[in-house]
């Protein structure tokens, strides 16, 4: 079969690979349908995460349709059209019975590269290094899906793939985060990044209740869509000297009720510690340029919360002080996927959210790496580029 593969820094390659085989009796193989990149896929293209390997399938946001089924799968039959979280649960460990699926105890293989680092492990994820699991990812012809009964979500027929795709990673990494701000009637919710995590975190926190919204990032054509779908108000950080205070006059001093940060590790900006923040990651002194955070800490009103969506290594110069003095809740994951996608699909099928509207650039797979220019370096108004093998 066709699969993109990572080769080296900033070197995908379209691939003859062979096609996945049910390996335990409670997986399923995929015909992939849908895949879409993912802003946090960039870390480890541009070389920022460690422990990819020479011919690595990479891509981890998806839907399909069941090709084979384990002998002990009980949920699903060939034919059924699912969408897949990009973190793989077993349904059985603590965490997952507490609904936090990230944090599942029993599908990363591989301890070892995380917990020098972490100090513990997560679950494991598709494509996404072998720190994660060393699974193989979904912009392939077909991927493997294991525990596939707690995996694997049916999509109503209403639905067209489009409103279903994005329910596997940044539409629920997106919920997730407003769901952390405990959003109240009358709350601002300012979101830092209005790529595809950010809007659907916006349009959430609208859902959820929030009176103000809030979006920062510096492509007109992001702000737009802010603007338009989410109904946001929007600030162009290049446009203003300075996104804090920008923030405290629209809120007349108070500050934002909640921040989002849906931005991460390799956030832009501008001033001096931007050119620090770069100048240390080029040197490999650390992984991280964290403008969009630090601007959250500071911009979030006293007794706020913060919400934390964007991917992030080691980091210094962290405002840890801000934090304890003005009494802020910080509430950060990676996704947790399995807690969320029934409540998404509901949503769409009732017509409350779409995020087909993402979907802004269709390619094959053979065109995958043309996808990836484009959304890298956010040319031609790509928000998200999908993939349909």
């Amino acid at each position: 079969m066709k699969a993109l593969c990572w080769h080296d820094v900033n070197d995908l390659r379209v691939k003859d690979v062979p096609e996945p085989q049910i390996t335990n009796p409670r997986d399923v193989v995929l015909r992939v349908t849908k895949t879409t990149a993912c802003g946090s896929d960039l870390h480890f293209i541009d070389g920022y995460l460690p422990t990819m390997r020479e011919g690595d399938i990479i891509g981890h946001e998806f839907m399909g349709e069941v090709a084979r089924v384990g002998r002990k799968v009980t949920s699903l039959e060939r034919g059924n059209r699912v969408v897949v979280p990009s973190f793989i649960g077993c349904g059985s460990c603590g965490f997952c019975g507490d609904d936090l699926w990230s944090l599942c105890d029993n599908t990363n293989p591989n301890p070892e590269l995380q917990e020098p680092v972490l100090g513990d492990v997560t679950a494991g994820i598709y494509g996404y290094t072998h720190a994660f699991g060393g699974y193989a990812g979904s912009h392939a012809e077909f991927v493997r899906v294991p525990h596939a009964d707690e995996n694997c979500f049916p999509v109503p027929d209403e639905l067209v793939d489009e409103q279903a795709l994005f329910a596997s990673d940044a539409w629920a990494t997106g919920y997730m985060g407003a769901d952390f701000c405990d959003i109240e009637d009358g709350d601002t919710v300012a979101i830092w990044g209005c790529g595809g995590v950010g809007l659907m975190a916006q349009q959430s926190a609208r859902l959820m209740g929030a009176e103000r919204v809030i979006g920062i990032d510096r492509f007109p054509e992001r702000l737009r869509l802010s603007r338009s779908e989410a109904g946001a108000e929007t600030i162009d950080y290049t446009a203003v000297d300075s996104v804090v205070e920008e923030l405290e006059a629209r809120t007349g001093g108070r500050g934002p009720d909640a921040c989002i940060d849906a931005v991460g590790m390799e956030a832009h900006g501008t001033g001096i510690v931007h050119a620090y923040d770069r100048a240390k990651q080029r040197l490999k002194l650390h992984t991280d340029r964290g403008k969009a955070l630090r601007q959250a800490i500071v911009a979030c009103r006293k007794g706020g919360t913060l919400s934390i969506l964007g991917v992030y290594g080691l980091m210094d110069a962290f405002p840890m002080g801000i934090i304890m003095n003005k009494g802020l809740t910080v509430k950060t994951a990676q996704q947790h996927g399995q807690r969320y996608v029934p409540k998404l699909l509901e949503h769409a099928a009732e017509g409350q959210m779409d995020p087909s509207y993402l979907a802004t650039h269709e390619f094959s797979l053979e065109d995958a790496p043309r996808g990836y220019e484009l959304f890298k370096h956010k040319e031609d108004g790509c928000v998200r580029p999908v993939f349909a093998p």
